[in-house]
């Protein structure tokens, strides 16, 4: 990419081609190299235009934001739908939680991305069969094949907004890399959206209750389930249209957590051995063990996914080296611990489900962790670590697809 804005750094129209083609990797490339073209007034525009940030709020068209409003109405609908239709919550929620904000945030980048009619067709189609799957399993109230079938579902339909998010894109690696940034965005979004509301909630019922009328639970019951279904679908709303407004938050957040997380990982492994507590003969101890796993590989990516679309040092590209090396540690304790439970009490759909997800993980940290080891060895580009993780997301999904809808056939009720 450099080489070809380099040829062609007096024609316009090419340059412009080439940014419409790869906007993603362009903007990357040619930030890295505007310090030594500086001066020259096509490349002076270039830098100008692709770092303008406008100071004000961008709402976006008339129809999209009218998009919004009704996929927000119909999320918080499907979440009332157990009221509407007297359906069992402890039945309905577990299974459908994903359906209440996926459907429309798939939409929402179906449209926007403006899919082709069979892309359409099969992001319809694979959220209806797995809505149908989920909600034609038995009603058992103690069924450890259930509750991971539906916990799976939702990685399924985020997946499914994946696909809708990447689009008819050919470069899928910078797509599915721009896709985790977006969920670290949503969630930032998300978050002070949620803050506001709550705000808001505490102000509203707080002035209602001084003239003697207590409207908490026809508050939460209604304005509560309609604003936290919509908060996702306006946080994605605002961050597509918007992207300045958590830009550079979500770089911080990134950049302060790596180095925060490798210290406290240090600290507890440490802690661990003078506990007396293991994940060997704890089975509670392991799973909270599992879930500080999948919580610092997110970091990881996240981190890597932001880290990908700009330069940095290589103190930080040191931190997640060693972050990537102490989760690599973890993940063989969390590993270890799961195959001397299968061997003492054999397999059972939780042990299955942990093993695969350790197994997948453990690959995928060797692969990035020898990425970035490339890259302190001036070997490698950052965005050859990120190639890794985009490549690699796949797997993951096939898992939860496995996990979803074959362990029910396999285990049945256990």
């Amino acid at each position: 990419m450099k080489d070809e804005i380099l040829a062609h750094l007096s024609d316009p129209g090419q340059l412009e081609k080439l940014y419409r083609n790869n906007k993603v990797p362009f903007k990357r490339e040619f930030g890295t190299l505007y310090p030594e073209i500086k001066g020259n007034a096509l490349a002076d525009f270039w830098n100008e235009r692709l770092n303008y940030e406008s100071e004000e709020i961008n709402w976006g068209s008339r129809s999209e934001l009218l998009f919004v409003i009704i996929a927000s109405l119909v999320a918080g609908v499907i979440a009332k739908l157990p009221a509407f239709l007297h359906i069992n919550e402890e039945f309905f929620y577990p299974r459908n939680i994903g359906f209440i904000i996926s459907p429309a945030l798939s939409a929402y980048f179906a449209w926007k991305n403006k899919l082709s009619t069979g892309k359409i067709l099969f992001i319809a189609g694979a959220t209806l069969a797995g809505s149908i799957f989920i909600n034609s399993l038995p009603n058992v109230k103690k069924s450890d094949t259930l509750m991971l079938s539906c916990i799976h579902l939702v990685l399924v339909l985020w997946s499914i907004l994946g696909f809708a998010f990447v689009g008819e894109a050919k470069n899928n690696d910078e797509k599915r890399l721009s896709f985790l940034k977006y969920n670290g965005d949503l969630v930032v979004m998300t978050a002070l959206i949620l803050i506001a509301g709550a705000i808001m909630t505490g102000i509203t019922i707080g002035l209602f209750s001084l003239i003697g009328f207590n409207i908490e639970k026809l508050y939460f019951e209604n304005v509560g389930i309609f604003g936290l279904a919509a908060a996702p679908i306006l946080g994605t709303y605002l961050t597509r249209t918007n992207p300045q407004l958590v830009g550079k938050v979500s770089p911080v957040i990134a950049k302060i957590f790596s180095p925060l997380v490798l210290v406290m990982l240090v600290i507890y492994l440490i802690a661990i051995i003078y506990s007396g507590k293991d994940p060997y003969n704890d089975r509670e101890f392991l799973l909270i063990f599992n879930a500080l796993l999948t919580g610092v590989m997110a970091i990881i990516f996240f981190s890597v996914a932001e880290t990908s679309k700009t330069t940095k040092s290589q103190a930080e590209i040191w931190v997640l080296f060693l972050l990537s090396l102490v989760t690599i540690l973890v993940n063989g304790i969390a590993l270890s611990a799961i195959l001397f439970r299968i061997s003492e009490g054999g397999i059972t759909p939780n042990r299955a489900t942990v093993l695969g997800g350790n197994v997948l993980i453990l690959i995928n940290l060797l692969l990035v962790t020898g990425q970035l080891y490339k890259v302190l060895s001036k070997k490698a580009n950052i965005t050859a670590v990120g190639k890794v993780i985009a490549y690699y997301l796949p797997a993951y999904v096939l898992w939860a697809v496995i996990v979803t809808f074959i362990f029910p056939l396999l285990f049945g009720s256990r």
